[in-house]
């Protein structure tokens, strides 16, 4: 690892639609996690490391939702669909000038999408990924992140699931597969 290289924070999926009390598909506990996101957004601007916001944005026709998501969206529940408040990020976190955003339609945020290219471009090595929601599109960031040889790291306390339970078994995983999993604080602790 390169001494001094920067460390990205990528934040996954906090849009309205996933965040906000009674959205569509609101995650539990995604609300909770704002004021940790917060303070590590708070230290990233500090130290003018990149910060990268992946989103979620489907068609309206939702030709291009997850297999998973197509029923209950042809159903009228649209997530994330452009031009609705429901997929802008939450204003508590709202991207600032100069900070990255990549859009993705799939879990992993590696996945077709530019995020490798901007991180390599930026001679990234590490990642801390926070957001929503640990099975899905944390996970899945976290561990392609992993295969794309980035340090992967997982801020914990902001990182929501649909339950604690989820959470941990989740948390259990990652760490098996070697990422590194700590707070906020805790890792401000290692990089301050």
């Amino acid at each position: 690892m390169t001494q001094n290289a920067p460390i990205a924070l990528v934040i996954v999926d906090m849009q309205n639609d996933f965040v906000l009390s009674g959205a569509p598909a609101c995650i539990a506990g995604a609300l909770a996690t704002l004021p940790k996101i917060s303070e590590a957004l708070a230290l990233w601007r500090k130290k003018h490391w990149p910060v990268v916001y992946l989103y979620r944005e489907y068609r309206r026709d939702g030709s291009d939702i997850e297999i998973t998501r197509l029923e209950s969206f042809l159903r009228g529940i649209k997530i994330c669909v452009p031009g609705t408040s429901g997929a802008n990020i939450v204003q508590e976190i709202a991207p600032r000038e100069g900070e990255y955003l990549v859009m993705k339609n799939r879990f992993s945020g590696f996945m077709d999408t530019e995020l490798d290219f901007i991180l390599r471009r930026l001679h990234v090595e590490r990642i801390a990924v926070c957001g929503t929601q640990y099975p899905c599109c944390v996970r899945a960031t976290l561990v392609d992140g992993l295969c794309y040889g980035y340090e992967a790291i997982c801020l914990t306390d902001a990182t929501s699931a649909a339950s604690q339970d989820v959470a941990e078994a989740n948390v259990r995983d990652l760490k098996n597969m070697g990422i590194t999993c700590q707070t906020v604080a805790d890792f401000n602790k290692t990089v301050v």
